[in-house]
Formats: C-alpha cells, structure tokens, sequence
C-alpha cells in the first residue's frame, strides 16, 4: 500500500530560514536517491492561515510518497530528512494513506488510491497551477475561505504551502471525520470558488485527494495536533 507523508519545518533564525531557501536547490539533488521514495515535492508556505499570497520564510513543507510504510519510517529519519530535522527549530510529520484522489501534478497521477475513508481523522489536500490570467480572481477569493477555515471549529490542522508563490499552491487540512470535511467543501465560500473554477477555468492543472490519517511524529506550536482528535475521540 502506498503511503505518503507531509513533514513541515519551522526555522526561527534567519540563518535556519537561508539555510531551507538553499536547501529548495541543493534537496533537489539528494531526494531522487532516497530508497523506496516515489513522488515528492519541496514547499514553502503562506503566512497567516497559510492561504495568502504572502510568503512565510519560516515554514517549509516537503511532501512524500512512499512504496510502503516501513520504507517512510526508515527514510523520514535518514538523510536528507534528518539534516532538514536537526537544522529546525521545530517539525512534525503527518502520515498518511490516499483513498480517494482525481486530477495530476506536474503532469502525474501521484498517489495510488486504495481502501475506503474509515472512521479516523481525515486529510484533504488540493493542489493547482493558475492560470496567470485568472490569478487575480483566486487571490480575490481566497480571504474568504482561510477565515472561514480559520474559524471552523471542526479543522484540526491547516496549511497552505506551494511550489511557486502566487501560481502553484496548495491547500492541505486534517478532520475529524468525513461528514464534517464535507460540510465545510461543500458550503459557504469554499463551495462558490469551487463553482467558479468549473465555470470560469481558473486552473491549469489540479489535483484533489483524500487521505486516512495513520500516525504522526514531532510537534508543531509546542503539541502534535493530532492530539485533538484524541482528545475529541
């Protein structure tokens, strides 16, 4: 079964935050050599919320895919990943299995869907290339929906990271369950940008999946956020 993980470090220092700017280059080099490591892409990601166009020099995001899982356990704790870990001032590592997902990323189909949603906490992630044309209207949508996420007692986790600022982002949150992950993608501002993209065809490429939530290792703001959902259980 195919497992994925997204690792998120934060680098207080400003020679912590020059190290991870060097690190979207010279990581490049070191991450296709990693044992039983598929798709993966390094990420930086917004501040606020993390929906907002404004970089945050001090969060960086690398997502995975992995053939198995003992194979992310192995690797997430060696090499490239551990010098990203020790270098941090703080990380957290969320793991993850797909069972839904539609669309490509750069041009791939990258996670292997298998099983059903289960009764655990849940991740959705989206991800899309804009079409510089149809930027402006996104960015005009997008206040909306991270104060709503913002807001939404539900969301155990959110974030939004990207390759390129502006054009290429991503948007990851974690649920308690199925029905409230629904309830907030299928009301409100989130649902109208939804019907705009279709509409309008702001997007390039996208790609939306869905994930169990398996385990986690790390803190982020001092706690595993996890333990939300284990706290709500």
């Amino acid at each position: 079964m195919q497992h994925v993980a997204l690792s998120l470090f934060r680098f207080d220092s400003p020679a912590g935050r020059l190290w991870a700017v060097a690190q979207m280059g010279l990581s490049r080099l070191a991450l296709p050599r990693v044992p039983g490591l598929g798709f993966w892409k390094l990420c930086g990601s917004g501040t606020g919320e993390g929906f907002t166009p404004r970089p945050n020099w001090s969060v960086w995001g690398i997502l995975t895919t992995w053939e198995s899982e003992t194979a992310a356990r192995e690797g997430l704790r060696s090499g490239v990943f551990a010098r990203w870990q020790a270098r941090a001032a703080e990380h957290w590592t969320v793991h993850l299995e797909p069972f839904s997902a539609r669309g490509r990323w750069s041009g791939v189909e990258p996670f292997q869907p298998s099983g059903s949603a289960g009764d655990g906490p849940l991740a959705a992630l989206t991800r899309a290339s804009l079409k510089p044309s149809r930027a402006a209207r996104f960015w005009a949508r997008v206040p909306d929906i991270s104060l709503g996420v913002g807001a939404n007692t539900d969301v155990l986790f959110k974030i939004g990271i990207g390759e390129v600022p502006l054009l290429h982002q991503v948007t990851f949150s974690i649920w308690p369950d199925v029905a409230r992950m629904n309830a907030f993608a299928r009301t409100g501002p989130h649902a109208a940008a939804i019907r705009a993209v279709r509409d309008e065809g702001w997007f390039s490429e996208d790609l939306y999946a869905r994930f169990r939530v398996v385990g986690s290792e790390g803190t982020w703001s001092g706690r595993d956020p996890l333990a939300l959902a284990q706290e709500a259980a």
